[in-house]
């Protein structure tokens, strides 16, 4: 199962640095299905069948 997680990404000068930053992680669950979790909230998760990759 892939993750990726918050800790792979830089930070910018957009975020607000005041406020922590919620980790979101992307756990790739079959090939087709792909389930985020917030770190720290195992009660709350989104799961989808179709992505797409951001950029910046």
């Amino acid at each position: 199962m892939a993750v990726t997680d918050g800790h792979d990404i830089e930070p910018t000068d957009e975020y607000d640095h005041d406020e922590p930053a919620a980790l979101v992680s992307a756990l790739r669950t079959s090939p087709d299905r792909v389930v985020f979790t917030e770190d720290g909230n195992s009660d709350g998760w989104i799961a989808t069948d179709h992505t797409v990759e951001l950029s910046q």
